[in-house]
């Protein structure tokens, strides 16, 4: 059997021109390194034309001359390729003659095609193909630079478990499921979750390379499938203008910019690698043959700074070699990382089977040892599941060249990760079998729109809901629960323009449902179905929208919603709505915030003031609604391009909407003589109502809060009095964060009577967001469990701990137990979970019948007698 070496020397047979056949990167590239012969389809030389169309002349068939031999391969691959395709214009001599030139000089650092008679016609097509040759330099670098984005995310993991990096906070938090993230990042992270995945190096140093990782790893991937497909449609196109220089320069301008980027971020990693390995000597050795053989960073600078030049200046065979030099420069990088983090992860193994007298570091950023005493045991330190199959594999590669010194190996590392080398592609392959067979990537994903909540999060959702619930309940409010998903009949023509968004759910042959879009609605449906003539009530649940996810947008989220159905007193339940939600947004601690108010017969008689059709009213109303997200220039387009009003409604409608201010400085304001407001009875019934309003609100002094805005719109459909929208006015851009308004119809809509009612709801994501944000800039990370006591037993006694900690159970005391024979590993469990309290009991304790009492903080500890532990707990809980 053929060993993997014997396999890696064999030279495939490419063949070109048959029908139906086309040309990719990576055949492309055989051909280029000499790794596949070429043999020409009898078929495509039949259709080239016998005979020449005119007399041939002697010329010298042109060969870029700035072009490295490999890249002058691949430029004549795609010349004969295209040749082949042109039946009209070539004969049968020069496809021939370049492709015996290629496979007679296929090892060798020269080419030479010598003259050939080409006919005029040939001459004119060989000039006009001539530019698409440069796409074969293209196709090399398609093919080299996917691969380094697979080794290079590799390498990367090697060295954030040598630096011992931060990564957790790196990678776990790449995907936020609001469809913000970026795709290929994403992925970038997922892969090195998977290469790192159980390994026991990684720590909690934060470094801003490998912060980098995911978004410059996932820059270039981008790129690369960018490049890929543009490449793979310019080698194949039958178009024979196709290809030319500029076309060349768009594709790899970017390119070059990535790879560029890596090599800095990856330069960045060999010297925190370097500075990693604790023996003075091996570090010092790596450093002079480092600066001595691998590219600087101002050399990297300058080589992308010359690719920039030749492509401005049209140079386009010197700009396409550039690139390939540039390309060759960060694989050297790349290597080097990779040696030098191996290096540091295995300096002490490899050095003693060296046989060196220069001492080496025990591990990453060890001590300077020579190696293990005789009969002292070596401590395994885990790596990644994926970094200790390239560790292995790296090995394996230096197996018995152990005792060539540090340069051999260098040397060796370095033609390893060469492209070109004949098992480059045999490592490739393992690195990717990796990533995809690795268990973690067949873990389930989430939805895009949807978030899963760890402890430390739902500690703060917890805490925010109980304060919501206190408030709601403070009003009187009682609580009540309705189905995730409700007739579509009931959810449709409800929401206006966004009934776009509502989730419909498939017709399984039964009834046609939707998921809830808001909570206002079932409880409409609620009131009406039970025959209610007043209610209130508070509702926290889930709701469902069909949206684009973006930041803080969500397709699944909860909704907070309290609502007074029934006939009041004029304004009574519109008021209490209000100040309930200045509460909320009080107690809740978000930081600065304001409520816009408006009323919806005032929004409706501006519109009619201004001569707006009636029915086009709820849609003009739903682009007034943007206002808070886009210039009024912006809505003015819509609403006369697209909903048909004039020029001058539209600039009428844009003199009111202008206007907003101090709630009873604005209404006096409206209600003055020459007010256009004053001529229209509906105008005039919302002014009496705000009236009304606003001096609630200023005598129950929260009026501050509140801002008399003539732009609020709200676009939903059932709204038919006042309306209002919370925005937040700090740092977080989260947009609005609660709003609501009075809706008397719509209750009427599902039963025989109307029910006036109004109501609010709160935006608790984006709540929590600012919660979350906050917390984390007065770095207060929020304690996940309630635990008080940690009941540690020394030792490997079930018994013991279950009789202690159920006696702490039955007394109500939140109470842990751990069973360990490590001290120390009780007390780190105690601080990680930040428990106040540690009950110990060793085998000195049980047999004294006593307890050691430690206080955490304090770090103090009491011995307490076995029988009086539970009430000396209580009094300390609860002194």
């Amino acid at each position: 059997m053929a060993s993997d070496k014997d396999k890696a020397s064999e030279v495939s047979v490419i063949t070109l021109g048959g029908k139906g056949s086309s040309l990719s990167s990576s055949s492309l590239y055989a051909i280029a390194t000499g790794f596949a012969s070429l043999r020409l389809d009898s078929s495509a030389l039949d259709r080239l034309s016998p005979n020449q169309a005119s007399p041939p002349v002697q010329s010298q068939f042109p060969i870029p001359k700035t072009l490295a031999p490999l890249e002058l391969r691949a430029f004549l691959t795609v010349l004969l390729y295209k040749l082949l395709r042109c039946s009209d214009h070539s004969s049968t001599l020069l496809p021939i003659r370049i492709s015996e030139a290629l496979n007679r000089y296929k090892n060798s650092q020269t080419l030479e095609l010598g003259s050939i008679e080409l006919s005029k016609e040939e001459a004119a097509l060989v000039d006009k193909l001539y530019p698409s040759g440069l796409f074969g330099v293209c196709a090399v670098l398609d093919h080299q630079s996917a691969a380094l984005s697979a080794v290079s995310d590799a390498v990367a993991a090697l060295s954030c478990e040598a630096i011992k990096a931060d990564v957790a906070a790196v990678f776990n938090s790449m995907d936020s499921g609001d469809g913000f993230s970026a795709k290929e990042e994403v992925g970038v992270a997922s892969d090195m979750k998977v290469l790192l995945n159980g390994s026991k190096l990684v720590g909690k140093v934060e470094i801003d390379s490998v912060s980098k990782i995911a978004k410059v790893h996932g820059s270039l991937r981008e790129i690369v499938k960018l490049v890929h497909s543009k490449t793979r449609i310019e080698l194949n196109s039958k178009d024979l203008g196709s290809g030319s220089g500029s076309d060349v320069r768009t594709v790899l301008y970017p390119l070059a910019a990535a790879i560029n980027e890596l090599g800095e971020c990856s330069l960045s990693r060999v010297k925190a690698n370097l500075d990693s390995i604790g023996n003075e000597g091996l570090r010092s050795s790596l450093v002079g043959l480092f600066e001595g053989k691998c590219a600087s960073g101002e050399s990297l600078r300058n080589g992308f700074k010359l690719v920039l030049e030749l492509g401005f200046e049209k140079e386009y065979e010197k700009f396409v070699h550039q690139v390939n030099v540039l390309l060759g420069m960060v694989w050297k990088i790349v290597a080097w990382e990779a040696m030098t983090g191996f290096i540091a992860l295995e300096g002490v193994e490899w050095s003693e089977k060296s046989g060196s007298s220069v001492e080496v570091n025990g591990g990453v950023g060890g001590g300077n040892v020579k190696g293990d005493k005789k009969g002292e045991k070596k401590k395994k330190v885990l790596l990644g599941k994926g970094t200790s199959v390239i560790v292995q594999l790296i090995k394996d590669r230096l197996q018995g060249k152990a005792g060539d010194g540090i340069e051999k190996w260098v040397e060796d590392l370095l033609l390893f990760l060469d492209p070109k080398d004949r098992e480059f592609d045999s490592l490739l392959k393992k690195l990717k079998e990796i990533v995809e067979t690795n268990e973690s990537r067949r873990l389930p994903k989430l939805p895009k729109g949807t978030r899963d909540f760890a402890k430390e999060q739902m500690t703060i959702r917890k805490r925010a809901f109980s304060i919501i619930e206190d408030v709601f309940e403070r009003h009187g409010a009682t609580a009540l629960d309705t189905p995730a998903f409700e007739l579509r009949e009931t959810l449709m023509g409800k929401y206006g323009e966004d009934s776009k968004l509502v989730y419909d759910l498939a017709d399984q042959g039964g009834e046609l449902c939707s998921l809830r879009y808001d909570l206002t609605v079932p409880f409409a449906r609620y009131v009406a179905m039970n025959g209610l003539t007043s209610f209130k009530r508070y509702q926290i649940a889930k709701v469902y929208r069909r949206d684009n996810p973006s930041k803080g947008r969500y397709r699944e989220f909860y909704q907070c919603d309290l609502d007074i159905a029934g006939q009041y007193e004029k304004m009574g339940p519109d008021f209490e709505i209000v100040k309930i939600l200045t509460e909320l947004l009080d107690e809740l601690q978000i930081g600065d915030y304001e409520i816009k108010l408006n009323h919806r017969k005032l929004l409706d008689g501006m519109l009619d003031i201004c001569g707006v059709p009636p029915e086009k009213f709820r849609t003009i109303c739903s682009s007034i609604d943007k206002l808070d997200k886009q210039p009024f220039e912006q809505i003015k387009k819509e609403m006369v391009e697209e909903k048909g009003l004039s020029v001058e409604t539209a600039d009428e409608i844009g003199t009111f909407v202008k206007e907003r201010g101090q709630p009873l400085e604005l209404l006096s304001k409206l209600k003055q003589q020459g007010s256009k407001f004053l001529g229209h009875n509906g105008s005039v019934d919302a002014l009496n109502d705000l009236e009304i309003l606003f001096k609630a609100l200023e005598v129950s002094k929260c009026i501050d809060k509140v801002v008399f805005d003539l732009s609020l719109a709200r676009g939903l459909d059932y709204y038919t009095g006042v309306i209002f929208e919370a925005v937040f006015k700090g740092g977080a851009q989260v947009g609005s964060i609660a709003a609501g308004g009075r809706y008397d119809n719509l209750i009427g809509m599902f039963g025989a009577k109307q029910v006036p009612a109004v109501g609010v709801s709160l935006g608790i994501e984006r709540v929590f967001a600012i919660m979350e944000q906050l917390q984390k800039d007065q770095s207060q990370l929020p304690r996940a469990t309630k635990t008080e006591v940690l009941v540690s037993i020394l030792g490997d006694d079930l018994t013991q701990a279950a009789e202690l900690v159920s006696e702490l159970w039955n007394a109500k005391v939140k109470a842990e137990y751990f069973v360990n024979k490590r001290v120390m590993k009780h007390i780190d469990r105690a601080r990680e979970s930040r428990i106040p309290w540690m009950v110990i009991v060793g085998e000195r304790e049980m047999n004294e019948g006593i307890v050691i009492l430690k206080d955490i903080e304090a770090a103090k500890e009491d011995k307490i007698p076995r029988s009086s532990l539970v009430e000396e707990l209580k009094r300390r809980l609860n002194p």
